[in-house]
């Protein structure tokens, strides 16, 4: 399970350190880097396929997203009797993405190219990367070592031997450092960080992946789109927990069950409704039946995931369907360590009473941080 996640100089997160629970809900009013701890950790997860510069690029580029504020902000910034400006710089421009999980940690940091290089001088590069035992990146607990092109694994005896001086500076060590004489917990980190599932905004409207006909295959998790929610929910039917899917329909809606069909292999679902003489296609469920459908499939997949990403699940839901939604999600944080971003007060508070951890952020100064707080501070490894 993931203890903390350290996040510094994306957008308005200038420096954030976080705890985190097997349930933990993120809040706070818009425009108070919410999106931002979202987008954070699926940049920490492009890293297993080394798509974190390409879904920076996406994002607008590493000057769009770096942090634009002072590299330090005073007392007197804040309570506004000096005005904000920026200072000589004291240490290089970056981004780095950190976090602990299980007592090993890792951390990425990613800079600008030297000016003049290449045509590409907008693209970041990999400055440093770690693998390490325990809080703090001791050189006696460090299991491996990215220096710009260099790296070094800790081996069998336990010395520190350099395996790689050719990295290329947008390849991350995690899926450079392969093969039998690396240390196992690199494949671990590289596993864990794929596994990691993301829902953000599951469409619903007339064109939707979801209410579209495709065909059928065993699909252990639902995909980000939802195409595949028709599949999802045979798979769960026949390999995953039916009844916990049927109980968490009849919670939403009373008295209705969900169906699946097969026409040459494409998959329907249908949905009957108490009172209704006929089964109802995707194509006529609302906007919010829908998405609660699509949530129950990602959150009772037969196969959990280490971790699972929602960000504003709530969104199109009516009120009522909250306690459903929450139940849910708590009985997913048994078997999968589960994070939900959201501002919906009702949603939060029902979290909160079954047990969820708590982040509220708020923004100072246009630096996003956490209210009340206490985790142990984060140490980077310098460049």
């Amino acid at each position: 399970m993931i203890s903390r996640i350290a996040i510094s100089g994306y957008r308005s997160l200038r420096e954030l350190t976080l705890p985190l629970g097997a349930l933990t809900v993120v809040t706070g009013a818009n425009g108070t880097g919410k999106s931002s701890v979202y987008r954070s950790l699926r940049l920490l997860a492009d890293i297993a396929d080394d798509r974190i510069i390409a879904s920076l690029a996406r994002e607008g580029g590493f000057e769009s997203v770096r942090w634009a504020g002072p590299e330090r902000i005073s007392r007197g910034m804040r309570d506004g009797s000096v005005p904000v400006q920026g200072t000589s710089r004291k240490g290089p421009v970056s981004l780095k993405l950190g976090f602990t999980a299980d007592e090993t940690s890792y951390s990425i940091e990613l800079g600008l190219p030297i000016p003049g290089l290449t045509m590409f001088g907008g693209d970041p590069e990999i400055k440093r990367e770690m693998l390490w035992i325990g809080d703090k990146p001791i050189p006696s607990r460090v299991l491996a070592d990215r220096r710009g092109p260099s790296i070094q694994v800790r081996g069998g005896a336990g010395e520190m031997r350099q395996v790689k001086t050719d990295t290329r500076p947008y390849d991350s060590l995690v899926r450079s450092a392969t093969g039998p004489d690396m240390p196992w917990e690199i494949g671990r980190l590289r596993d864990q960080l794929s596994a990691w599932r993301f829902y953000d905004h599951f469409r619903t409207d007339e064109a939707a992946p979801s209410r579209q006909l495709h065909v059928g295959t065993r699909t252990t998790a639902i995909s980000p789109d939802g195409r595949d929610v028709a599949a999802a929910v045979q798979t769960i039917n026949e390999i995953g927990d039916p009844a916990a899917l049927a109980a968490a329909i009849d919670n939403a809606f009373t008295g209705a069950t969900l169906e699946v069909s097969s026409d040459n292999g494409l998959f329907r679902l249908h949905m009957r409704q108490h009172g209704i003489l006929r089964p109802l296609g995707v194509t006529e469920l609302s906007d919010g039946t829908l998405r609660f459908i699509l949530l129950a499939a990602a959150l009772l997949a037969p196969r959990p995931a280490p971790l699972m990403v929602f960000n504003e699940p709530e969104a199109s839901l009516h009120s009522d369907l909250i306690p459903a939604l929450s139940s849910l999600i708590a009985s997913a944080s048994e078997n999968s360590q589960v994070i939900v971003v959201s501002h919906n007060r009702t949603l939060v508070a029902t979290l909160l009473g079954v047990g969820a951890e708590l982040i509220e952020l708020h923004k100072d100064t246009g630096e996003t941080s956490a209210i009340g707080n206490d985790i142990a501070p984060w140490q980077w490894p310098t460049r």
